[in-house]
């Protein structure tokens, strides 16, 4: 793009402003200018901009009273038979495995992609080498390769890329993971005018999670699927390490069902628990975020004394090929967030605002759910599956999570008869560790069997 196509598509979009100090810029500044005015997507900024003419700021569903969904619970007889069909398509290299991982880990004290935070309790592994290995041990129980596709963001793509070079992609083969980047949106001031951070650059920030969408598209990511024959794809976020990555019965039950998107929900620790709750609204399912509960909804109780909205979404999904590539093609509704954003005023000089002055956009993933004709919901146990690693101390913490980590392996030594002295906090005094790619579950340990090396040294199998 030169500068009069750029001077052309601005004045289009009344937006010459961004060009108002382009004298000033040096030819480098000028270039990665127009870099950026040519990446704009002018269309989704014109529905950014009659958003806020109609003043809708948060886009909540009005309709009928919500109601709590069908959600199974999978046991016995019923949860072998979708195992088994589980495991069939798993098999036949129809299941695509896809993680959203564009954060950095600054919440954490960590300057670098979250994905590449240290949580192994006695490897220091990465999160990512977690995931990985298990997409490593179900490709090698299945004898299928399986795709690995890794969401990152303009912020982390490079380091998260050489952080899996650096490891050898963790045993993967290289040309089965691949990388691509969430798209990145202005941020628009209460008039619409897309805001500078400088006299050179656009103020830009993530689309949301909803952008895999678009990005999967964009980056041929969904071509790609489509080239292998993947039918139904594993959607799950970077910061959950105890996750069941690909679950056999999960599938199943989505293949069985023929669903377009399928859900695992988890009962909720507590009433205001920050998890989105799934209902049912004039016969279509909808996710409503916890914010928009009333505390009436958030504490009303069933006869049975349960939470009325019992299960929370803790996003891991399961999409149907079809439904994914179709839902890319669409617009889905935008979510705006009232934002302190430093921004030039009109001689050029960065301004640090003191009360908000724009407004971020975002895409949900959430938000193709009423488009679903078929969805399941499926309840897990949050001791089995959920443990992330959101904040640096307290709940939902690195030293929670290698906690729950290492009770869930020592249930599987429990299991084999393998007993552990434990702590005060019912933890193994000695830590524990086993690479998912030696065992997925207690039975494949058993399978291959385990020795305990190191009298009074952590224990790692693998």
């Amino acid at each position: 793009m030169n500068i009069e196509e750029a001077k052309l598509i601005l004045s289009e979009s009344s937006q010459e402003h961004v060009l108002a100090f382009w004298e000033k810029l040096s030819a480098d500044e000028q270039v990665k200018l127009l870099v950026q005015i040519e990446d704009l997507d002018f269309k989704s900024i014109a529905r950014m901009r009659n958003m806020l003419k109609a003043g809708d700021v948060a886009g909540a569903s009005g309709g009928s009273e919500p109601v709590p969904p069908q959600v199974i619970e999978l046991a016995g007889k019923e949860r072998a038979a979708a195992y088994a069909v589980g495991e069939d398509q798993l098999r036949a290299g129809k299941v695509g495995i896809l993680v959203v991982a564009g954060g950095q880990g600054s919440r954490l004290g960590y300057d670098g992609p979250k994905g590449a935070y240290s949580i192994g309790p006695v490897s220091g592994a990465s999160l990512f080498y977690f995931h990985s290995r298990k997409i490593l041990g179900l490709s090698q129980k299945y004898g299928v390769r399986i795709p690995f596709y890794i969401m990152t963001s303009d912020v982390n793509d490079s380091a998260t890329r050489k952080h899996f070079e650096e490891n050898g992609f963790f045993g993967l083969n290289p040309e089965d993971v691949l990388f691509f980047t969430q798209g990145m949106w202005p941020a628009l001031d209460s008039d619409g005018r897309i805001m500078m951070d400088q006299p050179g650059h656009i103020f830009m920030s993530p689309d949301g999670h909803g952008g895999t969408l678009s990005a999967l598209d964009k980056s041929g990511s969904l071509a790609d699927m489509e080239k292998r024959g993947i039918e139904t794809i594993f959607f799950f976020q970077v910061d959950n390490p105890l996750i069941e990555i690909a679950d056999p019965a999960f599938i199943g039950a989505h293949a069985a069902q023929q669903a377009d998107l399928s859900i695992k929900l988890c009962a909720k620790r507590e009433p205001l628990e920050g998890l989105g709750v799934v209902v049912e609204r004039d016969g279509r399912f909808e996710m409503v975020e916890y914010t928009e509960l009333t505390d009436e909804q958030a504490h009303r109780r069933s006869d049975d004394g349960e939470l009325y909205f019992k299960y929370g979404s803790v996003a891991i999904h399961l999409f149907s090929y079809d439904f994914l590539k179709a839902e890319a093609l669409c617009d889905m509704p935008l979510h705006v967030a009232r934002k302190k954003i430093p921004a030039c005023d009109a001689d050029g000089n960065v301004v640090t605002p003191s009360e908000n002055n724009g407004c971020k956009f975002e895409k949900f993933i959430f938000d193709v759910l009423p488009d679903a004709k078929r969805v399941v919901n499926m309840a897990f146990e949050r001791a089995e599956e959920f443990s992330p690693v959101k904040n640096a101390e307290g709940k939902d913490s690195p030293a929670t999570c290698r906690q729950d980590l290492q009770l869930k392996w020592l249930r599987w030594l429990h299991e084999l008869g393998v007993e552990m002295p434990l702590d005060e906090s019912g933890l193994p005094v000695i830590p524990i560790e086993i690479d998912p790619a030696y065992a997925l579950n207690a039975a494949e340990l058993k399978e291959k069997g385990i020795s305990l090396r190191g009298c009074g040294r952590p224990y790692s199998a693998h």
